[in-house]
């Protein structure tokens, strides 16, 4: 009997040594991109030999990771900065590799109550700036504006204060959520509320039309308008790695910009990176 325990100890180590450990990749950053990465990474086909772990955090956060060594690719809905850049290429010898792996549309969004439909960018500009704090100065009711925002370690935060508000300060009434959902679910209970957030986002609130000035007409951030360039606040998603990709972590992201991958991308509820 003891033979018998002995030999079928030896086998069960045997099979845990021939047992091939799998690769861990780990990628984290913009909380706009996870339900997107985490979809990817769920549907990528060859998974026998590699586990994925997958975080938020801010674009922001996955890019310091990046440039600590502490993950293997950022998500990062932002192009990286120019000093982030010189960051990486001081610790690793290397600026970094930037792949383009979906687009977005980032929208504005109002409770599904709200009669305002469309917004021009300044004014949506004023309204997130502090300049213009009821509806009623827009067509809409006697309300207080309440402003929703992300974080400012967030990707979406810094191409919103960027590319809409000319680099202003946020109002100081706005309240930072964490995380994109967050904001949403925020924006769906308040009636006189207004946030921001990638298009993928859209359940239970509004999405209004967005013109560049009043001559221009108001556009919605829907397939045809993002891809074509149209809606006026759209933008690329990133994937950085600190070096050049190859082995497992090259065939992962080979496999997200191919139709398959790219598949994915309007499953989810954004866009492909290629018409």
């Amino acid at each position: 009997m003891k033979n018998f325990v002995l030999v079928c100890l030896m086998l069960t180590n045997a099979v845990l040594l021939a047992a091939p450990s799998k690769e861990r990749i780990t990628i984290k950053g913009s909380d706009t991109m996870v339900i997107l990465v985490q979809r990817w990474t769920e549907s990528y086909p060859n998974k026998s030999k590699v586990e994925f772990q997958v975080t938020g955090g801010g674009s922001g956060t996955g890019i310091a990771a990046l440039i600590n060594g502490t993950t293997s690719i950022c998500a990062s809905s932002r192009p990286m900065k120019k000093e982030e850049t010189r960051q990486l290429k001081e610790k690793t010898g290397y600026q970094g590799m930037e792949i383009r792996v979906a687009r977005d549309g980032l929208s504005v969004y109002v409770n599904k109550s709200n009669p305002i439909k469309q917004l021009t960018i300044e004014q949506i500009r004023l309204i997130f700036t502090g300049k213009a704090v009821n509806w009623k100065q827009f067509g809409g009711p006697d309300k207080q504006i309440i402003l929703y925002s992300r974080e400012n370690n967030s990707g979406t935060y810094e191409f919103f204060k960027e590319h809409v508000l000319n680099k202003q300060d946020f109002s100081s009434s706005a309240q930072h959520m964490a995380g994109t959902a967050a904001l949403i679910n925020a924006i769906s209970k308040d009636p006189w509320s207004i946030g921001y957030g990638g298009a993928a986002y859209a359940k239970n609130v509004k999405a209004i039309g967005v013109a560049v000035d009043a001559s221009k007409p108001y556009v919605l951030p829907v397939e045809a308008t993002i891809l074509s360039g149209e809606y006026p606040i759209s933008r690329f998603l990133y994937f950085y790695t600190g070096k050049r990709p190859e082995g497992t972590i090259k065939k992962f992201i080979d496999w997200v910009i191919s139709p398959a991958g790219q598949k994915v991308v309007k499953e989810v509820g954004y866009y492909p990176i290629k018409n």
